[in-house]
């Protein structure tokens, strides 16, 4: 692996910090999270057609760029640095994915270059709050217990009778970006319990009946929730058939959309560092700047050696994302739940105001960390996967061993 950053990922780095120091300043992350989309649509029509944003790693047969996840990890970083509100991580990092996995030639053909062009945003909608259990980040999703397991309370599909098509019914309570989203990829339960399995389908909100959606009141509203409900909607499955291995695809999703997420809360916590660095180097007390004092110079300079290791942990994940996927996302979100509370407690009681910039941050680590997470979760499924609390293979019990494990 080689670490150092290429020319072409430094140049993405550059251009989109200098586009967003431009028109992402605090005060714009306010106003762009309290428009109807949650977001500011002129900004994400520039980083599509200008920059190539959201199809910076789709193939180019697909009018994307053709760069890979290491591209797209730098561009989530520079995002995370400036919390800014788009649909990227929902489009980006999870519905193209599928599409591109799952999807018919027709379907990828006719989805993923209006995707490129920014034209078209998507997200995948799974019922309850299983996202990171439907990605197999905190749990293994081969059973789709998390879609319902046939029972009432998940999303379910049924084939239309004498026709082509489904309809679904059912409800996800927190879809990210799922209130503005022009596309639905629906986990859904098919077949009853003999045959029960999980499928996908495309929904199309703004044009299929049925389906009701409502943007929730969330912690971040830079990362903003919906609750959606479909009552006998008309759907279109993704791929040839209902035989895919959806699950499968679901959960090799998952490490790599792990890696972009903890790229950008990488990019969330080294930026809240450099702004409380800043400060401490201004404030002053007992005439002198606070960062002077050796205990504070201690508590930052540890945050320091949190953050840049996360961000090694993002990237090598970026590189590997099957391997370290999960174990870089757990890190991160550590990483800038650890930085947003130093921040708050270093700005003293300007930091504990609900107004101030810090807490931009500090809602975007609590919210990450109760939709992707929580922390120890990722970490024991990665164990898990790892086969570390896996029994060693021993030879003939010695005598007597059997009651000595039974008291």
């Amino acid at each position: 692996m080689d670490a150092a950053f290429t020319a072409e990922q430094d140049e993405i780095r550059r251009t989109l910090r200098e586009l967003l120091a431009a028109c992402c300043a605090p005060d714009d992350v306010r106003s762009a999270v309290r428009t109807a989309g949650g977001y500011d649509p002129e900004l994400w029509r520039r980083l599509a057609q200008d920059l190539g944003l959201p199809g910076l790693a789709l193939p180019q047969e697909y009018g994307g760029v053709g760069c890979g996840l290491t591209e797209l990890a730098v561009a989530c970083e520079e995002t995370g640095r400036a919390l800014l509100p788009s649909p990227l991580i929902a489009t980006a990092a999870l519905a193209s994915p599928l599409i591109a996995a799952l999807g018919t030639d027709a379907q990828r053909t006719a989805l993923l270059p209006r995707i490129a062009a920014g034209g078209l945003t998507a997200t995948l909608a799974v019922p309850g709050g299983a996202l990171a259990t439907a990605l197999g980040l905190t749990a293994d999703p081969a059973d789709g217990a998390w879609a319902g397991g046939g029972r009432a309370g998940g999303m379910q599909a049924r084939p239309v009778t004498g026709a082509a098509g489904w309809r679904l019914y059912g409800e996800a309570a927190q879809v990210l970006d799922g209130h503005s989203a022009g596309l639905l990829l629906v986990a859904a339960h098919a077949g009853g319990f003999p045959r029960s399995r999980t499928l996908l389908f495309l929904v199309r909100p703004d044009t299929a009946a049925g389906v009701v959606r409502a943007r929730r009141t969330s912690l971040d509203e830079t990362r903003p929730l919906a609750r959606i409900e479909l009552r006998d909607t008309e759907a279109e499955l993704l791929g040839a058939d209902d035989a895919a291995d959806v699950t499968g695809a679901l959960a090799a999703a998952g490490p790599p959309a792990a890696a972009l997420l903890a790229a950008q809360a990488v990019g969330a916590a080294a930026s809240v560092l450099e702004r409380t660095v800043e400060y401490v180097g201004t404030r002053e007390q007992f005439g002198r700047p606070i960062g002077s004092f050796q205990a504070v110079k201690h508590r930052l300079a540890d945050l320091y050696v949190q953050v840049q290791a996360a961000r090694s942990a993002a990237y090598y994940a970026a590189w590997d994302p099957a391997t370290a996927g999960g174990l870089a996302l757990a890190q991160a979100l550590e990483a800038l739940r650890t930085t947003t509370a130093e921040a708050v407690q270093l700005h003293g009681g300007l930091g504990f105001t609900w107004e101030h910039e810090a807490h931009l941050y500090f809602k975007r680590a609590a919210a990450d960390e109760l939709l992707f997470g929580p922390v120890h979760r990722l970490r024991d499924h990665a164990a898990q996967r790892a086969g570390l609390f896996a029994r060693p293979a021993t030879g003939p019990a010695a005598p007597g061993s059997a009651e000595r494990v039974a008291v």
